[in-house]
C-alpha cells in the first residue's frame, strides 16, 4: 500500500488577457488545496463554500482526472481519500476547473513517485480543458503564451513584472463558459483579425519587456469581448473607461463574468487614492446595472503547483483547512 500523502497548493487562472484568445493567461494569487492518498474505500472531505454541491463519489472531476494519471503511468490505484479546499470562486472565469484539474494531475503524479514530465501533465491538462491558457498559468505560474492545435501545444512562460498587480471585480452570478461561448460569432471579418493579431502581439511584447504603459493599448480585443458584453450589464462602460480611473488596461476574466483591471503598484499615496477610485468605479458602475459585486486584489503567482510530500506512517493526518489556518506550507 502507498504510504504517501500528497498535498498541492494550486493558482487561480485569468486567461485571454483581452486580445490572446484562448492562447494568454497569468496565475494570480488565489488558491485550491487538493490533498490525495491511497485508501481502502474512496472518500471525499470538500471544505468550503466554493465546494458545495460537487459530486462525492467516483464521478468527481479529482478522482477521474487523477486515475487518468494512473492509467498513463501504468499504475492501479482505485480507492482515494480526496480532499479539496478552494477560494477560487466557481463558473466566474478565475480558472476553477483548470486549478482543479491541474492539481488532480500534480496531486496523482507525485503520490506514486512523479513519473510524468510536467509537458505530459500540460497537454493532459490541455486536453481536458479544451485550450491551454488557464492550465498553462496555474501549471507553471507567471504569465503563459500557448498555443494548440488539438493534438500538442506549445507555450513559453513570461515571468510577471514586480509592479504588475490586477484588481479583480467578482459579480455575484454565475456565468458558464458554455454560455459564454455560445455568444461569439462562427465567423469574423480580416480585419477584425489583424486587429487582434497585433494587439495581441504587442500585449506579449509589453509584458515581456516590462512597458507597462504600452498594455492600455494592447488589451482591446475584437474576438470575443463585444459578444460577450451583453451577458454582463456594465461591462461595456467598464471596458471603456476604467483606463480613465487608473487602470492600465481591463478585461474580460476567461468566460467572465469576472472583470479584471491591470494596475501599476501604488508607490505614492496619489497612486494609493487613484487605486481606491478604480475600484469604486468597477463596483458603481456594476451596481448602476443591479449587480452586487466584490474586489480583490491579486498579484500574479510566479510559481506553479507546490508540492508537499509526506509519509501518513510518522506523520499525523491534519485535515486542510487546519493546514491553511496554520500557514502550513504546502
Amino acid at each position: 500500500m502507498n504510504n504517501r500523502r500528497v498535498i498541492v497548493k494550486i493558482p487561480a487562472s485569468t486567461a485571454n488577457l483581452g486580445p490572446g484568445f484562448d492562447t494568454l493567461g497569468m496565475a494570480l494569487s488565489l488558491y485550491a488545496w487538493i490533498e490525495l492518498s491511497v485508501a481502502e474505500q474512496t472518500q471525499f472531505q470538500f471544505y468550503g463554500d466554493q465546494m458545495k454541491g460537487l459530486p462525492k463519489d467516483k464521478s468527481n472531476l479529482i478522482y477521474k482526472v487523477a486515475q487518468l494519471v494512473f492509467k498513463e503511468a501504468g499504475v492501479e490505484i482505485p480507492e482515494l481519500s480526496i480532499s479539496m479546499h478552494s477560494d477560487i470562486p466557481l463558473t466566474r472565469g478565475l480558472g476553477s476547473s483548470a486549478s482543479a484539474i491541474v492539481g488532480a494531475l500534480v496531486a496523482a503524479n507525485a503520490l506514486i513517485g512523479s513519473p510524468l514530465t510536467d509537458d505530459k501533465l500540460f497537454q493532459m491538462a490541455t486536453a481536458l480543458e479544451g485550450h491551454p491558457d488557464n492550465v498553462g498559468a496555474s501549471l507553471f505560474g507567471g504569465i503563459v503564451v500557448s498555443a494548440w492545435d488539438g493534438e500538442h501545444a506549445d507555450y513559453v512562460r513570461i515571468e510577471p513584472h514586480d509592479r504588475l498587480k490586477t484588481l479583480v471585480a467578482i459579480p455575484a452570478f454565475q456565468l458558464s463558459t458554455e454560455k459564454a461561448r455560445h455568444a461569439l460569432p462562427s465567423q469574423i471579418s480580416m480585419a477584425d483579425a489583424v486587429f487582434n493579431v497585433g494587439r495581441s502581439s504587442l500585449l506579449v511584447a509589453a509584458l515581456a519587456s516590462g512597458e507597462l504603459g504600452i498594455i492600455r493599448h494592447a488589451m482591446k480585443d475584437r474576438l470575443h469581448q463585444p459578444y460577450r458584453a451583453a451577458l454582463i450589464p456594465g461591462m461595456a462602460t467598464i471596458l471603456e473607461r476604467a483606463v480613465d480611473h487608473g487602470a492600465l488596461g481591463v478585461a474580460l476574466s476567461g468566460a467572465g463574468p469576472t472583470l479584471i483591471a491591470f494596475v501599476e503598484e501604488a508607490a505614492t499615496a496619489d497612486a494609493a487614492a487613484a487605486n481606491r477610485g478604480l475600484e469604486q468605479f468597477l463596483l458603481d458602475t456594476l451596481k448602476q446595472e443591479g449587480i452586487e459585486a466584490k474586489t480583490l486584489w491579486l498579484a500574479p503567482c510566479s510559481s506553479g503547483p507546490q508540492i508537499t510530500v509526506e509519509d501518513r506512517t510518522s506523520q499525523p493526518a491534519i485535515p486542510l483547512p487546519d493546514r491553511i489556518r496554520g500557514e502550513v506550507k504546502v
